[in-house]
């Protein structure tokens, strides 16, 4: 993944950035036992999820068409077969 750049843009950064936080205030109010504040930390990640989106539409995502295309061979010669 490393090679295609995957997930180096803004969206990317920002939604996994909310989604973390969302996390952290879900657990955190999920050990205090407060299922209120749990529940807004999963808006708070449902959220992130929305905001990437939005901004990957906005053009700040990795473009369709920079993602390599990987060729699936059908056809294998068996482990132990010699040419």
């Amino acid at each position: 993944m490393a090679g295609s750049s995957h997930g180096h843009t803004p969206a990317a950064w920002t939604g996994v950035t909310i989604v973390f936080i969302g996390f952290i205030v879900a657990g955190a109010f999920m050990v205090m036992a407060e299922p209120l504040g749990f529940w807004a930390g999963m808006v708070i990640v449902a959220l992130g999820g929305v905001v990437g989106g939005i901004m990957r539409a906005m053009g700040l995502g990795m473009p369709k068409d920079a993602h390599p295309v990987h060729q699936v061979t059908t056809t294998r010669e068996p482990a132990g077969a010699e040419a």
